[in-house]
Parts: structure tokens; C-alpha cells; sequence
């Protein structure tokens, strides 16, 4: 028994060492055969997207010395850009981007440049139907198409439902005649950040890059290497598009628990809060904070993708989307019970943005509310959100004013200065708080 055991462990030794053999064999041949494309002084990017991913990217690597050109359909956002201002609010992000525009590292367009690395972070919506919508990825690789060469390296950044980075960017370049893994190299790495800390996670955070090849899988890791401190961890792009749909659904299910506690609370008489609170002191739970839905691009949309390639078996995942769908009509209903009870309602909305503390508005459940409460008419409303300066469909006015007029107050966000708001000013007020800042 000691003897099978000893020879089979050097049996599995030598196929190792022949494996690491040849796998150095591998990377020095496509050393030998390519440039470097680790992020740094002279490596020409690409950035496709100049929004709340694209654009701070585009400028953390053109402060570590790449000469980036940055790619936006929209002109005005490119004429911004190129002034040195940014048209997105991000901490810090004005102070980068404008330094990074002097320095004569960033220069934006609406058309693509030749480059050694481009990196598409364009939008990946979802359609009415609930199936992803990945027709602006396919447009960025036929838009970059005519401009790649050999030795090139394409990153996928857009959330993608698991096969896009190889079956729509890989496939066009192969359709424009590029061999990929040879004289081509594609993966995709998403991002990890949290609006409002999205310079320092873009940096700190541990990345996943997955290649459709082994060769793409080296070259990306390379890439990421020059700039990011975190661990660069490498897989295939079916792995890393999965992984990035797993985390958000992970977030998006136990939100959702969250949110479905509320709501059985509420009927019960009982606070959520206190209910959350108290049971959090066990050691081994961790209960998360309901609010009035889920948004954000992420969060709110990329479940979806995860249901669509599999519905047969994505039923927990499903259900939760469900869940934190019906959070906002649930709030709006309760909004429209307190109204029937005052005369000539007036009902402050503090906030629109789908999280505390930034402008993000999109896919927010506060946003969905403030809109369907102003289509079922059922008072004025006074509508507050400090990061903002204006709405097309809302006049904004101060927190002060919408306190002191209203005798509905709806907490739809928790911004910072709705937290400093005296409980006193809420007397005599029928409050709904979605966020449980005034326990």
C-alpha cells in the first residue's frame, strides 16, 4: 500500500512537471511573439464608455502613464472630457480626470484610435422581456474592429450574461479576420466597486480576468498587474462572466430576504428594525437592511442574466428579483393609504439616487416610486435630492422647505443630510421611512 502510494505521487509529480514545462514553453513563446502589455509608462488603451466605469478607469490609467483614448457616443460627454471636467459624480474623480487631461494622457473622441489594449465598458441593459440586451458590446467590437492589430489585447469590462466575451467581441474579431489566441488576445474582467470609492476599489480590490484562451488568460493578467494592487486572479471568460453574475445575485437574494421580512413585519405590527437588530446579535447571522427596492445597473439588472440562460434552474435567484421588483409598488401602496387619511396631502420625498450619497439614478426604486406617485395624483410632492440640480420630471426643492411644508414624509434614500435631519421635525407628521433612519 505504501508502495502504490509513493509511486503514484511521483507519477503525479513528473505530469506536473511536464504540465509546468509546458506551460513555460507556452509563455515564452508568446513572450517572444508580442509586445509588453502591462499597464504603464507608453501602452496605448482604448477605453470604449465613458461612463461610471469607463471614464474612471480611463483616467486612474492615464495618471499611471498610458496614453488613453477615450470613446463615447455622446459629444457632449467627449467635450467635457477634453476640458478637464467630468459629467458624473464620483469623489475625486474631477481632480484624476483633469489631471490626467493636462498631462496630456487622456484625450476622449467618438470614434476609436489604433491602441495596444482597448477596454469596452459600454452598457448591458436589460430588455422589457427580462433577456439581456448585449447589442451595444456588439457594436464597441465592431467599432474597434478596423483599428485592432496584431499583438493586441480586447478586455470585455460590460456585466455580460456567460459567453458573451467569446461569443459576441471574440466572434466579430474573428469575423473581421483575427485570429484570436495567436495574433489577438480577449478576455473579460469585470469590475468590483461601490459607487462613491470607485477610484480606490478600481485599484484595491481583487480582480478575476478570464481569457477565451490560455494565451488571452496570461496577457490580460499582465495587463491588470500594472495597476492593480489587489490580487489578479485568472480563469476562463465563461468562469469570470459567472462570477460577476453570482456576486450581485448573492447580494440581490439575501436583499431580498431583507426586503420580504419587511413587509411580513409590517403586517404583523412589528418593527423590522428592531426584529434585525436583534437577531443579527446571533453569531452566525447577518441580516442586511430592507429599503424600498434595489437599483443600480448591477444589483437590479444582472440576476436577470443568470435566469435567462437557465430558467429551468434559477428559481431562488428568480424569485428574489421578483421579490425586489414588487418592494416599490408595496411602498407606493402605503404611501397611498397614509394620503387618504390627510387633507390635501403634501408628501416630501427625500431622495431619488438608487443609493446613499451619490447621483447614480439609474434603475432606482426611488426614482419608480416618485413617478408613480405623481401619476396617481395623490397630493403635492415636494421632491429633495442633494445631488442633484436638477430633474427633467421633478422640481427639486431644499430639505428644509419639504419637512416643514409636508405632512407625509417618504425616506426613500439614506443621504447624509437627511441623517442629520431633528427627529422634532418630523412631529405631527405621518412618517414612512424606507431606510429606518429615525428608529
Amino acid at each position: 500500500m505504501a508502495t502504490a502510494t509513493v509511486t503514484g505521487s511521483a507519477t503525479t509529480n513528473a505530469a506536473q512537471a511536464e504540465l509546468s514545462s509546458t506551460q513555460i514553453r507556452k509563455r515564452s513563446a508568446l513572450g517572444e511573439r508580442r509586445r509588453s502589455l502591462r499597464a504603464g509608462d507608453g501602452l496605448r488603451v482604448c477605453v470604449v464608455g465613458l461612463g461610471y466605469i469607463g471614464l474612471p478607469t480611463a483616467s486612474i490609467l492615464g495618471t499611471k502613464g498610458c496614453r488613453v483614448f477615450g470613446v463615447d457616443v455622446s459629444p457632449q460627454v467627449v467635450d467635457t472630457i477634453n476640458a478637464g471636467r467630468i459629467h458624473i459624480e464620483e469623489p475625486d474623480l474631477d481632480l484624476i480626470v483633469k489631471a490626467a487631461v493636462q498631462a496630456g494622457n487622456l484625450t476622449a473622441a467618438t470614434v476609436p484610435s489604433e491602441a495596444d489594449v482597448f477596454v469596452l465598458a459600454v452598457p448591458t441593459p436589460i430588455q422589457p422581456d427580462k433577456q439581456p440586451d448585449v447589442s451595444m458590446v456588439e457594436s464597441a467590437a465592431r467599432a474597434i474592429a478596423p483599428y485592432v492589430r496584431k499583438g493586441n489585447l480586447v478586455i470585455l469590462e460590460s456585466t455580460s450574461p456567460v459567453g458573451t466575451t467569446d461569443g459576441v467581441v471574440a466572434r466579430v474579431l474573428r469575423e473581421a479576420g483575427h485570429v484570436i489566441g495567436e495574433d489577438v488576445y480577449v478576455a473579460y474582467c469585470p469590475e468590483r466597486v461601490l459607487p462613491g470609492r470607485i477610484l480606490t476599489e478600481l485599484i484595491e480590490n481583487d480582480r478575476v480576468v478570464g481569457g477565451v484562451d490560455d494565451a488571452s488568460t496570461e496577457v490580460a493578467l499582465e495587463f491588470y498587474q500594472g495597476f492593480v494592487r489587489g490580487e489578479v486572479v485568472g480563469t476562463d471568460s465563461r468562469t469570470a462572466e459567472m462570477v460577476k453574475l453570482s456576486e450581485n445575485s448573492y447580494r440581490d437574494v439575501n436583499i431580498a430576504y431583507a426586503n420580504e421580512l419587511s413587509m411580513v413585519c409590517d403586517r404583523a405590527g412589528i418593527s423590522v428594525w428592531e426584529v434585525i437588530r436583534i437577531a443579527n446579535r446571533h453569531p452566525r447571522v447577518k441580516i442586511l437592511q430592507p429599503g424600498p427596492g434595489v437599483g443600480g445597473h448591477c444589483i437590479a439588472v444582472d440576476p436577470w442574466f443568470i435566469v435567462a440562460g437557465d430558467p429551468q434552474n434559477a428559481k431562488v435567484i428568480r424569485a428574489a428579483r421578483e421579490v425586489n421588483d414588487r418592494k416599490p409598488h408595496w411602498v407606493i401602496d402605503k404611501v397611498e393609504q397614509c394620503a387618504r387619511r390627510v387633507v390635501d396631502p403634501v408628501i416630501a420625498c427625500l431622495g431619488l439616487s438608487f443609493k446613499a450619497d451619490v447621483d447614480d439614478l439609474r434603475e432606482s426604486p426611488a426614482v419608480e416610486i416618485v413617478h408613480e406617485l405623481k401619476r396617481r395624483n395623490l397630493g403635492e410632492l415636494l421632491v429633495v435630492e442633494p445631488h442633484l440640480l436638477f430633474h427633467p420630471d421633478f422640481e427639486l426643492v431644499k430639505l428644509e422647505e419639504a419637512v416643514r411644508r409636508a405632512n407625509i414624509v417618504l425616506v426613500l434614500v439614506d443621504h447624509k443630510p437627511f441623517k442629520r435631519l431633528r427627529r422634532d421635525a418630523l412631529n405631527e407628521k405621518i412618517l414612512i421611512d424606507t431606510r429606518g433612519l429615525f428608529l
